[in-house]
């Protein structure tokens, strides 16, 4: 997306090399282009393609008539040519480096492209009733033209949900209407409401692109899509379910392309690193990273087993889906329909000569035998599973059937995250917390801290803009092994860890609002299960 700044290919030259080669050539040379300077009408009049090929974009047209145009390098010629015979006007090269050229179309190109807002008015002027009465037909859905007004309107949802780092899109169908919603940073924001008539060609639009059958209405189904925007590869699988009003989809939003975060990235502070850091290091063993849906569960294993990948180690994985790919660790996808299950993957895997192993998700008894058993055989495991706490992940285990000496002598650890969005620098406000909170939380009475402010255009009027993690982590010791042995439940095994020093959810909230991080309310939203001791 155009928040990053591409690497500039093979050849195109640097800041150096570009600002000598103006000098060369007697040529303005500049480092960046500002791009709100930039005229629409010339960008638009310039293919995507072509501006990435050449490492060109034209600038303004100056008052003589002539058109500013930035390049990469100004030895290019037949890139002067082509663009003298496309505007039909002088050219004036102005040199910039090639990664600054690649940035800015990214950017110019995102502002040229139409919202989703802007393509329902287009589609509304040209009377879409036509339209959506030819496009009723699976024929000629297939046969459409990529300008057909509703073909627009899909690309133009996914695009702009790209663009505001939307998680998800929800097409949701009402008796009289259709909402339209993204899930940006966790929560879900209203974005377009198009006509109730509009709703079945947009999700027959959608299943064509998702490989779906689009005469099955009565049924749910699933698929995926890939699509490429600003230089970015997002897979996007695909969920309709049928409702009262018609078909209901829900998009999942992944970028291929976004970089892995490392363990001191996620938000983990002071002892909860450290510790961490030493399971992960160690030779055999369960680690369980616990949570909701969304969480950020397989992002935090994604970042371990980043800091273990290296030539000396077989990393093999079995994800539903796999949704980063890891140079040098082998990732099965999970695919029901043939039997390759979880627990079925794991069994191969066993046969690979794994050093460590990562299953995406323990759903089912089998596949806690199976995992435990590669753990006591002197591999090193990591998983997820769905419990609110670290705490509850130990009952959950000896619920499945899970013997306690197994759970015991396997687990080195158990790690609860929730995501909390981050509160926007530029418009948050000053808080004036109460005692009560104060003391619910932990904070030192006097502390700054601050809340939501009033919304601006750096968080897009959300007051909040990126999240990060709070974590609880749970190593298990032998006092823990003692209570699991006696089936002890989880309040107990809290009472224990927290009188350790152990450093609850809650509590490495806290610390997030007073380094200015996030709110209060933002904290207690997503600790509001949480048992207070």
């Amino acid at each position: 997306m155009a928040d990053d700044t591409p690497e500039a290919p093979v050849g195109l030259p640097d800041s150096a090399t570009a600002s000598a080669l103006a000098d060369r050539f007697g040529l303005e040379f500049r480092d960046t282009i500002e791009v709100p300077q930039l005229d629409p009408a010339l960008v638009g009049q310039l293919p995507i393609q072509y501006a990435r090929r050449a490492a060109c974009l034209p600038l303004r047209e100056r008052e003589d008539g002539a058109v500013e145009v930035a390049l990469a390098d100004p030895r290019a010629a037949e890139v002067v040519g082509d663009l003298r015979a496309l505007f039909r006007r002088r050219i004036v090269p102005i040199v910039v480096p090639g990664s600054a050229i690649l940035e800015s179309i990214n950017r110019a190109y995102d502002d040229a492209q139409g919202s989703a807002e802007s393509v329902m008015g287009d589609i509304e002027e040209g009377g879409l009733d036509e339209v959506a009465h030819e496009l009723e037909e699976p024929r000629d859905l297939l046969d459409a033209d990529d300008d057909a007004p509703i073909i627009r309107l899909v690309n133009s949802l996914l695009f702009q949900a790209a663009k505001d780092r939307a998680s998800d899109i929800h097409i949701e169908p009402f008796e009289r209407d259709v909402i339209v919603r993204f899930r940006i940073d966790g929560i879900l924001y209203d974005v377009l409401k198009p006509p109730r008539r509009y709703h079945p060609t947009i999700i027959a639009r959608i299943k064509i692109m998702a490989g779906l059958d689009i005469a099955e209405k009565r049924l749910p189904q699933d698929g995926r899509l890939r699509f490429r925007v600003a230089g970015r590869d997002i897979d996007v699988r695909v969920s309709t379910v049928p409702t009262q009003f018609g078909e209901r989809a829900v998009l999942r939003l992944l970028d291929r392309t976004g970089t892995l975060l490392r363990l001191e990235d996620l938000g983990l502070l002071g002892a909860n690193l450290d510790n961490l850091g030493q399971l992960i290091d160690r030779s055999h063993g369960i680690l369980l990273v616990t949570g909701p849906t969304g969480s950020g569960k397989t992002t935090t294993l994604y970042a371990a087993l980043t800091r273990l990948n290296s030539s000396s180690r077989n990393i093999i994985t079995i994800e539903d889906p796999i949704e980063y790919q890891l140079h040098g660790v082998g990732q099965i996808q999970v695919n029901p329909k043939i039997n390759l299950t979880f627990a079925n993957g794991l069994r191969s895997i066993l046969r690979q000569d794994p050093d460590v192993i990562m299953v995406g998700e323990i759903r089912d008894p089998e596949t806690a035998e199976i995992a435990i058993q590669a753990a006591l055989t002197g591999h090193l495991v990591f998983s997820t599973l769905h419990t609110n706490d670290s705490f509850g992940a130990l009952s959950r285990l000896i619920d499945m059937g899970i013997e306690p000496f197994l759970v015991s002598s396997s687990l080195n650890g158990v790690m609860a995250q929730r995501l909390v969005r981050r509160v926007c620098p530029t418009c948050r406000a000053p808080d004036t917390s109460t005692a009560a909170t104060e003391r619910e939380l932990g904070i030192p009475a006097g502390t700054r801290i601050y809340r939501e402010g009033d919304g601006c255009d750096d968080c897009k009027g959300t007051s909040y803009r990126g999240r990060s993690g709070i974590h609880e982590l749970l190593p298990i010791d032998d006092e823990v092994r003692s209570l699991i042995m006696q089936r002890s439940d989880a309040a107990a095994i809290r009472r224990l860890a927290t009188s350790q020093g152990m450093r609850t959810l809650r509590a490495d909230g806290a610390s997030k609002i007073t380094d200015g991080t996030t709110t209060v309310a933002e904290v207690l939203r997503v600790t509001q299960d949480d048992i207070v001791t």
